[in-house]
């Protein structure tokens, strides 16, 4: 759990401001679930810049409750919080000089996202709050005002888990969280978990990752996980002390981000996983008649495919749909093999380019519409699907031919700045496993749109 702070001060010597205003947002990583905001008296003039800064003034604040009247309500919010900030040292420094004053030893685990932000986000030009956010895309309302700047640092950090695909943050927030009896704690995992489709980490007491998977609905497959009496099972429920997860809406972007996490933390359960998850690929070749042929054949990382599989029967079943869709021969795409004409030609539904009869150009164009399809080699687009809530859609990258990341975006405002896209976008390696996925994927499932970027 987080809590996400923002304070306004008097401004004045160091270790001698007074807190005017304070905005608590308790955060599970995936949704709000508490806040807090309160204007204090700070029992202490303000400095006339910070009055300008702020706009508030000494006259706002007269009847406001003083720190030690919300102090109760502050421990209450933020116990087993890791404190996150924009500028951390100060907002933590300030409350706790503020307990100090009341004899409360106040400590917390702390995050600052401007140090985050030039880790994970690095090259921008400002790392304050303000121009981060409208870097980002990221609407800030009230700036100055704690409230304002706290929901704009929660919508930063929220970016910033996502751009974490060491999971270095999650990982030691698990570290530091207290533990649950080791009888109870598989339901009390379960209990936290949503029907949600995403990616599911699972970790050790240390925080270090045992198992990461992806679903359509995380809590029944963690379930599954639970109480399947396999010896790999038995061993993950043994070790297993909680289960994070990301939300993902769509369930390519989850697919992605799942390849790409367990090759990024080799994470012990996952050995399988970490091989290549496609066995044959569809190639093409040039005959000496000079008919574009297509050919199944075991994947060879030396080739060029124009799309793989995960077994040569959903190969064939593909190459079978495709001859009928595109008109093709069957024996020119090794389906039906003769000396003669195929036997799509006997019953009309081939233009005979088995036996020379249909010109090269007018079969080969129709081949190439079928690569043009399955294949985005040279191409750049955008694969937008459903996103974590209602008003935000998801996005896969692809510039040249090459996955670039994924990310998500606002519904009425990000997408029409192609520039804040690529910020907003979390950089994921390009290798042959993300291709197919990818390709696969747009081959049996439906996507909200494809926008093709190529000129």
């Amino acid at each position: 759990m987080y809590a996400i702070v923002d304070i306004e001060t008097t401004g004045g010597r160091y270790n001698e401001e007074g807190i005017t205003e304070i905005a608590i947002i308790k955060y599970d990583g995936h949704q709000v679930v508490d806040t807090f905001v309160s204007l204090l008296n700070p029992e202490r003039n303000i400095q006339p810049f910070v009055v300008n800064l702020t706009g508030i003034n000494n006259e706002m604040l007269r009847n406001a409750p003083k720190f030690y009247e919300v102090a109760k309500r502050i421990i209450e919010i933020t116990t087993d919080c890791t404190i996150v900030a924009h500028n951390a040292n100060f907002d933590y420094r300030i409350l706790r000089t503020e307990f100090k004053r009341l004899g409360f030893d106040y400590t917390k685990e702390t995050l600052c996202t401007v140090e985050l932000s030039k880790k994970l986000i690095p090259g921008l030009e400002s790392y304050k709050l303000g121009k981060l956010c409208r870097s980002l895309g990221i609407p800030v309302t009230d700036r100055h005002r704690a409230n304002g700047d706290a929901i704009a640092t929660t919508k930063l950090f929220k970016l910033l888990l996502d751009k974490d695909l060491q999971k270095t943050i999650v990982k030691n927030h698990v570290r530091h969280e207290p533990k649950i009896q080791l009888d109870t704690k598989l339901l009390n995992i379960l209990e936290e978990l949503p029907t949600s489709t995403g990616v599911y980490y699972m970790h050790k007491e240390d925080g270090e990752i045992i198992y990461i998977g992806k679903s359509k609905n995380i809590k029944k497959r963690v379930n599954q996980h639970f109480t399947s009496s396999s010896p790999k099972s038995k061993k993950i429920q043994s070790l297993v002390v909680a289960v994070t997860y990301e939300i993902t809406g769509s369930e390519l972007v989850a697919l992605l981000k799942e390849s790409n996490e367990i090759k990024k933390n080799k994470p012990v359960f996952n050995r399988a996983q970490r091989r290549t998850i496609y066995t044959h690929a569809l190639y093409s070749f040039i005959d000496e008649n000079g008919y574009i042929n297509l050919k199944i054949d075991k994947a060879d990382g030396r080739k060029n495919p124009i799309t793989t599989f995960g077994n040569r029967p959903s190969a064939k079943s593909f190459l079978f749909s495709s001859v009928e869709k595109f008109e093709l021969c069957q024996k020119l795409t090794g389906l039906y093999h003769t000396k003669q004409s195929c036997f799509n030609y006997t019953i009309q539904q081939c233009k005979g380019a088995c036996i020379k009869k249909e010109s090269t150009q007018e079969y080969n164009d129709r081949v190439n519409k079928l690569i043009e399809h399955n294949s985005f080699q040279d191409k750049s687009l955008l694969i937008i699907d459903r996103g974590r809530e209602v008003n935000e859609n998801s996005v896969v990258l692809i510039e040249n031919g090459l996955f670039k990341g994924v990310g998500f975006f606002d519904l009425n405002y990000q997408i029409n700045h192609i520039d804040v896209l690529q910020s907003l976008i979390t950089p994921m390696e390009n290798n042959r496993d993300i291709q197919h996925i990818i390709k696969s994927y747009l081959r049996s499932k439906r996507v909200k749109k494809v926008i093709n970027l190529t000129t």
